[in-house]
């Protein structure tokens, strides 16, 4: 796989991610807080962007609605063209799982499944037969450099190895939208650039969008752009 330094953007005439309005709000006890203050953004189909902002700025709140594990409080997020707001709790999941992968800073592999069997997983659960989830999870696997790696367990494989099974099982249901958070927070430098330019170049090669949150101005750099949130709201 080629290591572009950034993502190139594609022509599109309609977003893939819209935020009109948005506010999420919690509660701790009778105190409300205002994670997300009336954010309005829209992302192209192919766009990497970085999400930039100190510990408690919403970033993890951001991708969290993206992602369909969380709906706003006021405004609306659509995902492909599709309101989140009203959706049911199945209609969410199934929303999240067709069109958004996500990848974490801590992996999140299971320890007793193989690498195969860690990818294969989501195809699993989603009702796909076991011959072809395992034929799409050995793909993926040779895809982020794993074909060798296959059949091992995560505490065979280094930490960058296991960065790279996560991210074949968040592509494993070819989703339009790719969510990752800190996914280099516990890497090394050298391997942390490494999996950032394997995320960018498979963004450019299918025209995936990546939404990298981040405190690395280096991996920012690789980005289309940036957004910074600052005490929930989005920064001008």
């Amino acid at each position: 796989m080629s290591q572009p330094t950034s993502c190139r953007k594609a022509a599109v005439t309609a977003p893939v991610i819209t935020l009109l309005h948005v506010t999420k709000r919690y509660w701790q006890g009778s105190v409300p807080v205002v994670a997300l203050r009336d954010v309005s953004v829209t992302i192209d189909a192919g766009e990497c962007v970085a999400i930039m902002g100190s510990s408690g700025s919403g970033k993890s709140t951001f991708l969290n609605l993206i992602g369909c594990i969380d709906v706003p409080t006021d405004g609306t997020v659509s995902i492909d063209g599709r309101s989140t707001t009203n959706l049911s709790d199945a209609e969410l999941t199934r929303l999240r799982r067709d069109k958004v992968g996500m990848i974490f800073q801590f992996f999140n592999l299971l320890g007793t499944l193989t690498a195969c069997q860690n990818v294969a997983l989501p195809l699993l659960l989603a009702g796909r037969p076991p011959k072809q989830a395992r034929q799409r999870a050995h793909e993926l696997l040779g895809l982020v450099g794993l074909k060798e790696r296959t059949r091992h367990r995560p505490y065979q494989l280094s930490g960058g190895e296991m960065q790279r099974v996560a991210i074949a099982r968040a592509l494993v249901n070819d989703p339009t939208v790719l969510l990752a958070d800190e996914p280099t927070g516990n890497l090394d430098s050298h391997t942390g650039s490494e999996i950032l330019s394997l995320l960018t170049s498979y963004c450019r090669d299918q025209q995936k969008t990546l939404l990298l949150a981040t405190h690395d101005h280096g991996a920012a750099a690789m980005t289309d752009r940036v957004l910074q949130l600052r005490d929930g709201n989005l920064q001008a």
